[in-house]
């Protein structure tokens, strides 16, 4: 995407604003990239350098850049639902993150199994592998990271774009709950339980995989921590 001058229909900075959000979403500027320079912006918009500082400064206050004085500004999220879902999950209890992680998965499950082709669960083969590999290895983040991925796949494989994309904006908050959840100190019998939700998905049976990702997020939500009170 490329930046085009502005009209003078709505205010110059909110348009500006506008433009470089999309060019945050689109991948353009992507995550953890630094910015092109006030001056450069300005060249390429054709608006004074305090329209395009104006429209920064907002997008930093929604948490989509974060200005690093001396060194520039950078992309630190690819939208603002996700930021605004992370201080959610920061500020509040991460039993309601693990709850709306349940929904979304549960329905993921079921859409799999009626769904996933031979590609999604061969993918889905493979990432399951990589899971185990980490737990064995003890590395708590690739683990994580690793379950994450896996969940994801499932919820991917069943072709609902929106509830991917909806299931991708907890990342952090989900990939939280993994690690504080049963983690690397997981019984096998989990283990065995995500092999029983793909087995399920291949055999495209939408209820035994939904009953399996219930159970599995059943347990991980007893392992949460008992927040205090």
């Amino acid at each position: 995407m490329s930046l085009v001058a502005p009209q003078r229909s709505a205010p110059l900075s909110a348009q500006v604003a506008d433009q470089l959000r999309a060019l945050i979403a689109d991948g353009s500027w992507p995550l953890g990239s630094r910015i092109p320079a006030e001056h450069r912006l300005t060249e390429q918009l054709g608006v004074s350098r305090g329209t395009v500082r104006e429209a920064l400064r907002a997008l930093v206050h929604t948490g989509l850049l974060e200005a690093r004085p001396g060194d520039g500004t950078y992309v630190r999220a690819d939208s603002e639902l996700r930021v605004s879902l992370g201080r959610r999950v920061a500020a509040g209890d991460l039993r309601d993150a693990f709850e709306v992680r349940a929904l979304l998965e549960r329905a993921g499950a079921r859409h799999a199994a009626e769904r996933a082709t031979a590609d999604d669960i061969a993918h889905l083969r493979a990432l399951l592998d990589a899971r185990h590999e980490a737990k064995t290895a003890g590395a708590l983040e690739r683990f994580a990271e690793a379950d994450f991925a896996f969940h994801r796949a499932v919820v991917a494989a069943g072709g609902n774009v929106l509830l991917t994309e909806l299931y991708e904006y907890l990342t952090s908050p989900i990939t939280r709950t993994i690690s504080e959840s049963a983690a690397l100190h997981e019984d096998g019998g989990v283990h065995a339980r995500h092999s029983e939700l793909l087995d399920a998905v291949a055999g495209h049976d939408p209820d035994a995989a939904e009953a399996c990702a219930a159970a599995l997020l059943a347990e991980g939500q007893a392992a949460l921590p008992t927040p205090d009170r």
